[in-house]
Order: C-alpha cells, then sequence, then structure tokens
C-alpha cells in the first residue's frame, strides 16, 4: 500500500529549534495539501491538562503562518522515544519533521536512543536544526549516491519533493579508482539522472574527490557550498546511516555546522519505489 505524506507529524518541546521544525511543517504542508499534527510528550499525566493549553497556542501560532493548513494538537503521556512512532502509526503519518539542537545538544540524538527512533523509523525524518525553511521550500536538494543499490530509492521521495518545489536535484558520489566500483557508481549516477530527467527534473552530477572513506565530510562540504536547503540520506543498517560509517559521521551529517535539514529514510526490500509519495 502506498504511503502518502498527507500527514505530517513534529514533534515539539516548545524550544526555538521545534519552532523551526514547525515552521518546516507548514511549509511543506502548504504546498502539498498535508496535515500538520503537532505532538508534545509528558512524563506523566498530572502534567497533561497544561501541556495541552500549551500545545494549543503553538497550534494557533502554526496557523498564522498558513490558515490553510489544519494543524491538530496531540499530547500523549509516555516516553518521547516510544511515543513518536505510536503516534506516526495512529496518525498514518507519511513524514516526520523534527528538530536537533546541534553539535552542542548532540547527547539528544547520540542518547542513541533517538538515533534509533530516526534510524529505526519505516517513516522519513526530516531533521532540522535553527534554519527556517525558503518561502518557496527546498529549492537545492543534494542526494549522496553510493555502491549500495538501495540508495536508488531515495529518488522516488526526492522526485516528488522536487516535483513539488522545482528543486534542482545535486548527486554526489564518492571518487573511486577501483574500476569495477567506479563503474558501479556510474550505473547509480546514470540511473538517477535518467529517472530525474524522465520526470523534468533539473539536475546535476558530480563526483567528490575524496572515496568513501571520507564521503560524509564531502557532501557536508559540498552541500554547504551550493547553500543546499535538504540532504537526503538512506539508512542501510540500524543505526547505521551510511552503512559502513560509525557515530561521529552520524552526528557530522545531521548536525552539520551549515544547519542544512537531513531527511532519513529506511529503504525497502527490494525496487525503487519507496512507497512514500507527496501530494500536490
Amino acid at each position: 500500500m502506498t504511503q502518502k505524506a498527507d500527514k505530517i507529524l513534529v514533534p515539539t518541546d516548545f524550544t526555538k529549534v521545534a519552532d523551526c521544525a514547525m515552521n518546516h511543517a507548514m511549509t511543506v504542508a502548504g504546498s502539498t495539501g498535508a496535515a500538520v499534527f503537532l505532538l508534545h510528550v509528558v512524563d506523566k499525566a498530572s502534567v497533561a491538562e497544561e501541556a495541552r493549553v500549551k500545545l494549543g497556542l503553538e497550534a494557533e501560532r502554526a496557523r498564522k503562518w498558513n490558515n490553510k493548513v489544519s494543524v491538530t494538537p496531540i499530547v500523549r503521556v509516555g516516553s518521547i522515544y516510544d511515543e513518536i512512532g505510536d503516534a506516526a502509526a495512529e496518525e498514518g503519518a507519511g513524514l516526520i519533521i523534527m528538530g536537533t539542537h546541534g553539535m552542542r545538544g548532540m547527547q539528544f540524538l547520540t542518547g542513541s536512543r533517538a538515533l534509533r527512533v530516526i534510524m529505526g523509523s519505516s517513516v522519513p525524518f526530516i531533521v532540522v536544526q535553527e534554519r527556517k525553511i525558503k518561502e518557496s521550500g527546498y529549492n537545492d536538494i543534494v542526494v549522496p549516491l553510493d555502491l549500495h543499490k538501495e540508495t536508488r530509492q531515495k529518488l522516488t521521495i526526492v522526485a516528488q519533493m522536487a516535483q513539488t518545489f522545482k528543486s534542482k536535484v545535486h548527486l554526489i558520489t564518492p571518487k573511486e579508482d577501483d574500476e569495477f566500483l567506479h563503474k558501479q557508481l556510474v550505473n547509480n549516477i546514470t540511473f538517477a539522472e535518467n529517472y530525474l530527467r524522465e520526470r523534468n527534473i533539473e539536475h546535476e552530477a558530480t563526483i567528490a574527490d575524496s572515496d568513501s572513506g571520507d564521503f560524509v565530510k564531502a557532501v557536508v562540504k559540498y552541500a554547504n557550498g551550493i547553500d543546499a536547503d535538504l540532504i537526503t540520506i538512506m539508512n542501510l543498517t540500524e543505526g547505521n546511516i551510511f552503512g559502513i560509517l560509525g557515530v561521529p559521521y552520524e552526528q557530522e551529517i545531521i548536525a552539520n555546522e551549515a544547519m542544512i535539514p537531513v531527511m532519513c529514510m529506511k529503504p525497502i526490500e527490494t525496487g525503487v519505489n519507496s512507497g512514500w509519495t507527496m501530494q500536490g
């Protein structure tokens, strides 16, 4: 069954970075016709009513960004790590947009329970820092392509996003001197370019100066250099975004110094179609 991103879940703790996540969600929803659900989790029922009042005010403020977008506040009692996934499942959310506090607050992500929530989610996550979305949305989207065939699955979501915002897609691959590996990368690039060309999406392909070992740094540097609005990454193994790299690299890309939002996706077992589309 195709899962449409006609519902966007936004966990909030009323901080500035959560406010930025709400800003992103309202802009995306305004362009796609999606409904927004604001989620706040409390640890005990006795404070739930106070939280509902506060969250109701947040919902009213969100509607001022775009009064055509449906905004529903949700207060749940429990652990934030459990309730995000449960709320997404119950509401049928096709996208989660959440704030993080960057390198200074990485204990939030690398606890590592919260990181597992993001990496283990079947619903795509957009993780934002304190950088609001442009009024025109995500104009420039960076798509790292490596040797894993699963990374091709990103193209379904990326294409829908690019068509929604008339974005330019920037494909980037690591440099590989090994002839066999180089051929695999070329095949992935060719596949991606054909896929985007068939959908009339503006794009360009770049080969990084570094190999797979330094690919994360190369991606962040490239994205920063073009002032990208979004980086898309595929979680290939549990808790390990690039499949072969470890926690420091995950921190580096999710909490990049340029504060570029990062979309994290979990691959399905077969095929290119991710089972996710945007309305619009």
